[in-house]
C-alpha cells in the first residue's frame, strides 16, 4: 500500500520535512497547514517542490468547527472554507480533512451537522476537491468514529467520507469491528498512531504522547486488517503529536516511521518480510578503546581469559564459558570530544540463518554496517542501531557455516585455571546488555530491536536515580537467550551519562564476587542501609544476608525464583554485572536501580 505522514510528524521546515519524507522511502505527505503558513514557500512552490520528489499530497489539513453551528456561523465558516480550496488547488492537494467541532456554538444534531456537511462538499466538489470528516476524541458532540460515519452516511454525497484515525479510535475504548460497516468507498483516509497506554486527559495524551505503531501500547494490526478487508484503497498514513519526535533531525525520525510502517503492514497479514533473525544468544560484546589495559584488568579478575588475536585487526578474543568479550583498539571513543574511555560498540548475536537475519534487517531500512575484511575473513553482516551500536549476525562454531572466530589466531593464555570443583563460580554466558539510548531515540530503539532482531518488549519504566528519573524498557527472546535493556539516563547531555554494561551470568555469585575482590578489583559498595531493609522485606537466613552485605550483592525474589547481582567499577563508559538467576526468575533487579545508580554517582570519581 501507498505510504504516507503528515508534516506535523517532523521537526523543521517545511522544506527539510519534504526532503526527509521522500528520502526515508514514502509516496506522500499530508501537509499540515501551520507548516504551509509558517513557511516561506507559496502553494505552488510546494506543489513543484513535492513533484520533484516523487511526492503525492495526499492530504490537506485540518479544517477546525464547522458543522452543526447557527446560521452567522456557518456562513462565515463557508466563507472560510472557499478562501481555502483555492490554496488547495494551487497545492494540488484534493482531500480535506475536517475535525468534528470542539466549538461551544455547535449544537447536538445529527440532521444538522449532515446538512451543513453536505453544502460543505457541495462547494468542495466545485473545485474538484472531496471532504474527509474525522471524529475527534474530544469532540463536544461527535466524538467516535461510527457516530461520525452515521453524519457521513446522512448527508449522503459523493464527495463527502470519512477519516478513520487509530489513535482517535482506540484511546476511547471503541472496538474497530465496526468499520466492516463501512463501504470501503466511503473510507477516504486512514490515519495512523500509536500511544502508550496512560490515565490522562485525552487531548493532552493525544498532542504531546503519540508515538509511531509499534512503539505504544495500542494494537493497531486489527485495525488496519479491518480496514483494508472493507475496501479502503489509500494510503496509511501516519499523523503523530510528539514532542520529542519533534525536536529530532527529520531525517532519522522518518526513516523510524517508515520502518514503524512496514511491520505494521507485516503484523496485519497485508505484507511479507524476511524472518526476523531468531536470535538463541550473545555470540560476543565488543569494547572500543585507545587504551585497553584498564579492561584487561577487569576481564582477568571476572576470571577472562585472552585466548585470541584478530589475524590483521588490532582485536583481542576474551572468553569464558561461553561469554566473549572482544577488546579493540583500532578506534578512540569520546563522549562529545570530552572525555576518553572505553565504550561497548558492537553486539554479536547466534542467529540460525545470519543471510536472512541480514536480509530482514536491510527490509525494515536497518542500515548496513560498512566492514573492511581480509581475503580469508568469515563473511560477517551487521547493521547499526539507532544509537550506533552495531548488530551482528553470527554462527559461531557451527560446522556448516563460517565461523567468525576462524579470522582469530590462538595466543597462549594466562590466566589460571579454575580450582577443582570451582567451576560454579565461573561466568556461564552472557546473561543481559544494557544500553543507554540518546534521548530521543528510545522509542526508535524499541521498534528497531523488536522489527530488526524480534526480541519482545517488557513494559516501560521509570527508575529513581539521585538526579532524576532512568526510563528503562528490556527486550528479549522468547526464550531469554538474548536480553537487552534500553535506558535513558535523566541528565542526556551530561559527560559520561550514556552508561553500558555488560551482565554475566554465574552459577555462584559469592564465589564470583570473592574471586574478583581477592584479585584486588573492587566491586561497587552498596550501604549498609540497604541491607537492614533487605531483612526488613525478606527476612533472609542472617548469615546469608551478612555474605551478601560484605560483598555488595544485591537481591530480588518474584513468584518464580531469585536474582542476585553485583557491580564492578565503571571504566570510561562500561562496567560489569555478575547475576545468578535461580528459579524462572526473569526480570533484571529493577527494584535495586535506585540503590545501584546513587552508589555508582557516589564512587565514580
Amino acid at each position: 500500500m501507498r505510504k504516507s505522514i503528515a508534516t506535523v510528524s517532523l521537526s523543521g521546515p517545511l522544506s527539510e520535512k519534504l526532503t526527509a519524507v521522500a528520502t526515508a522511502g514514502f509516496d506522500g505527505v499530508e501537509i499540515f497547514e501551520n507548516d504551509l503558513l509558517g513557511g516561506p514557500l507559496s502553494p505552488e512552490e510546494v506543489r513543484i517542490r513535492c513533484a520533484d520528489l516523487g511526492l503525492g499530497i495526499d492530504l490537506y489539513q485540518p479544517f477546525r468547527d464547522f458543522e452543526a453551528v447557527p446560521a452567522d456561523v456557518l456562513a462565515r465558516n463557508l466563507r472560510r472554507a472557499e478562501r481555502k480550496f483555492p490554496v488547495m488547488e494551487r497545492l494540488g492537494a484534493d482531500l480535506l480533512l475536517v475535525c468534528s467541532s470542539v466549538a461551544p456554538e455547535s449544537v447536538d444534531d445529527d440532521a444538522l451537522a449532515a446538512e451543513q456537511l453536505r453544502l460543505l462538499a457541495d462547494r468542495a466538489a466545485a473545485h474538484g476537491i472531496r471532504i474527509a470528516y474525522e471524529a475527534l476524541a474530544w469532540g463536544r458532540h461527535v466524538s467516535t468514529y461510527d457516530h461520525a460515519w452515521r453524519i457521513v452516511e446522512q448527508a449522503d454525497h459523493p464527495a463527502l467520507g470519512t477519516c478513520l484515525d487509530s489513535f482517535h479510535i482506540l484511546s476511547r475504548g471503541s472496538d474497530p469491528k465496526g468499520i466492516a460497516d463501512i463501504p470501503g468507498e466511503k473510507i477516504f483516509f486512514l490515519q495512523l498512531a500509536d500511544a502508550p497506554l496512560m490515565a490522562m486527559d485525552v487531548l493532552q495524551w493525544s498532542r504531546h504522547y503519540r508515538c509511531f505503531p509499534g512503539q505504544g501500547g495500542f494494537d493497531l494490526a486489527p485495525l488496519v486488517a479491518a480496514t483494508v478487508r472493507a475496501g479502503y484503497q489509500g494510503p496509511l498514513s501516519l499523523e503523530v503529536f510528539n514532542d520529542v519526535f519533534r525536536q529530532a533531525g527529520a531525517a532519522s525520525t522518518a526513516v523510524d516511521a517508515l520502518r514503524s510502517l512496514l511491520l505494521l503492514e507485516e503484523s496485519a497479514g497485508l505484507s511479507t518480510l524476511p524472518a526476523a533473525a531468531e536470535p538463541s544468544g550473545f555470540a560476543f560484546a565488543e569494547l572500543t578503546a585507545a587504551d585497553t589495559e584498564p579492561l584487561r584488568g577487569v576481564l582477568e579478575s571476572l576470571g577472562f581469559a585472552h585466548t585470541a588475536r584478530h589475524t590483521w585487526k588490532p582485536v583481542e578474543l576474551w572468553e569464558q564459558g561461553d561469554a566473549r568479550i572482544l577488546l579493540n583498539t583500532g578506534v578512540s571513543v569520546s563522549a562529545g570530544g570530552r572525555r576518553q574511555g572505553p565504550a561497548l560498540t558492537a553486539i554479536g548475536v547466534e542467529t540460525p540463518d545470519p543471510e536472512r537475519a541480514a536480509r530482514r534487517a536491510e527490509a525494515v531500512l536497518a542500515p548496513v554496517v560498512p566492514r573492511r575484511r581480509g581475503p580469508q575473513d568469515a563473511p560477517l553482516d551487521a547493521v547499526a542501531a539507532p544509537d550506533g551500536t552495531e548488530f551482528f549476525f553470527c554462527r559461531t562454531e557451527q560446522p556448516d557455516h563460517p565461523s567468525w572466530t576462524g579470522d582469530f589466531t590462538e595466543v597462549p593464555s594466562r590466566a589460571p585455571s579454575p580450582e577443582p570443583g570451582d567451576t560454579a563460580a565461573t561466568v556461564r554466558h552472557i546473561d543481559h546488555i544494557a544500553l543507554t539510548q540518546p534521548w530521543h531515540q528510545f522509542d526508535e530503539a524499541s521498534l528497531f530491536h523488536r522489527g530488526v532482531l524480534g526480541l519482545e518488549p517488557d513494559d516501560s519504566l521509570d527508575l529513581a536515580d539521585p538526579y532524576g528519573l532512568v526510563r528503562s524498557r528490556a527486550v528479549a527472546s522468547p526464550d531469554g537467550g538474548v536480553r537487552i535493556v534500553l535506558n535513558i539516563a535523566p541528565a542526556p547531555d551530561a559527560e559520561g551519562s550514556r552508561l553500558q554494561h555488560i551482565a554475566l551470568a554465574t552459577d555462584d555469585i559469592v564465589g564470583a564476587a570473592r574471586r574478583v575482590r581477592e584479585t584486588g578489583t573492587g566491586l561497587l559498595p552498596i550501604p549498609a542501609n540497604y541491607y537492614d531493609d533487605l531483612d526488613a522485606r525478606y527476612e533472609l537466613d542472617p548469615q546469608h544476608l551478612a555474605t551478601l552485605a560484605d560483598l555488595g550483592i544485591l537481591y530480588d525474589r518474584d513468584e518464580n525464583g531469585e536474582f542476585l547481582h553485583c557491580y564492578t567499577a565503571t571504566v570510561g563508559r562500561v562496567f560489569f554485572e555478575l547475576v545468578q538467576r535461580t528459579g524462572g526468575y526473569r526480570g533484571y533487579g529493577a527494584q535495586n536501580a535506585a540503590v545501584r545508580l546513587a552508589a555508582q554517582h557516589l564512587h565514580q570519581h
